[in-house]
């Protein structure tokens, strides 16, 4: 029986195993699922068995940065509970992927998962680690930046991280900027970079709040923009209120200092991931109507 790739990504979501093991147990099994499981559970390679489908949006956000300080890597990996998130296994492997990540300069993050750490792949890695802890660990995502000018690199409490790439100003300045966007979260560098479908949007929000007020059409249509150039400052990095004194914008600031941002990357842990929300009176009541 021919071994597919679907039959691949099903094994490996009922184990937790490696792409490479799970094929590799299929072909010896002459694609029979169950004795592939078999097989994995016996090497050993199927202890995360079912910790795979569990939800892990904590972790952490590992930081790596090349010695001339002009290149940096941000991976973001997970687990299931802030105690592990905490573990120094678990931050010792998350280390050893960011580094790998900058040296190697993987093309996404299975290239990674096959990059070795002390003689073993990073995935090996990932599945020992795995079953050591006894949680679901998962390397989600990582982002690169270099540059000719500054690199601000900052990660607030191991669950977000933010590279800044800037032109003029000083290592000082970028930093400050790198704990602006961990602090506001801005999603563009300036009004420019806001793509016009996302603009246009907004203005029609705004237009359809505005004309409920009852207002002439030209004092409606003054509303509205003055409320369109509030929000794209909200959502600008140029356009914020800088967090260290919010008397000065972003823009202001970088124009005091002859600098320019050239663009940011910002990871939080868990960012889109669903989390499994609990209600503990509801367990309860629950096991009290023997439900």
């Amino acid at each position: 029986m021919a071994v597919t790739a679907a039959m691949v990504k099903e094994l490996r979501e009922r184990t937790g195993a490696g792409m490479m093991e799970c094929k590799k147990a299929l072909v010896e099994a002459g694609g029979d699922m169950e004795a592939a499981i078999e097989t994995l559970r016996i090497s050993g390679l199927a202890q995360a068995d079912k910790k795979a489908s569990r939800v892990a949006a904590e972790g952490k956000i590992a930081l790596a940065t090349s010695a001339d300080g002009k290149q940096a890597v941000m991976v973001e990996v997970n687990c299931e509970t802030d105690f592990v998130a905490k573990d120094d296994s678990f931050n010792t492997f998350a280390s050893a992927v960011a580094e790998n990540a900058l040296s190697q300069t993987p093309a996404d993050v299975e290239a990674l998962m096959q990059t070795q750490i002390d003689g073993e792949s990073v995935e090996e890695a990932r599945q020992a680690l795995i079953s050591k802890i006894g949680e679901n660990i998962q390397v989600r995502r990582f982002v690169r930046a270099s540059t000719d000018g500054t690199l601000g690199a900052y990660v607030h409490g191991g669950k977000i991280g933010v590279l800044v790439d800037l032109s003029g100003g000083d290592e000082d300045l970028a930093r400050d900027l790198a704990m602006h966007v961990a602090a506001l979260s801005p999603e563009f560098v300036s009004a420019n970079d806001v793509p016009a479908a996302t603009v246009a949007h907004e203005k029609e929000i705004l237009v359809a709040q505005a004309e409920g007020s009852g207002k002439p059409a030209e004092i409606v249509e003054k509303m509205v923009e003055g409320r369109l150039r509030k929000h794209l400052s909200g959502i600008t990095l140029l356009g914020q209120p800088f967090v260290k004194d919010g008397d000065i914008t972003v823009e202001n600031l970088l124009k005091q200092n002859s600098a320019s941002v050239n663009g940011f990357n910002r990871l939080a842990v868990g960012e889109g991931i669903e989390k499994k929300q609990e209600n503990f009176a509801d367990e309860v009541m629950q096991q009290v109507s023997g439900g």
